[in-house]
């Protein structure tokens, strides 16, 4: 699948909660995690599961950073 987005970062899922409407996806990335809130039925229907590799793709209009 061709996407335009430009901050997309592959990474395994670590674990999937699923509520009754919404599905919390951790995804770990070389160590580091990332959590995604997507809908129940869209984890179904990816079938989501543990290692299962997967491309985190990040659209937002802000990105903060910050330094110690």
């Amino acid at each position: 699948m061709k996407l335009s987005a430009r901050n997309q970062i592959l990474g395994f899922v670590k674990s999937v909660k699923l509520g009754n409407v919404m599905a919390e996806v951790i995804v770990d990335i070389g160590g580091n995690e990332v959590v995604a809130a997507i809908t129940r039925d869209s984890a179904e229907r990816l079938n989501l599961q543990q290692s299962k590799p997967v491309t985190v793709i990040i659209k937002s209009t802000e990105v903060m950073l910050a330094t110690d």
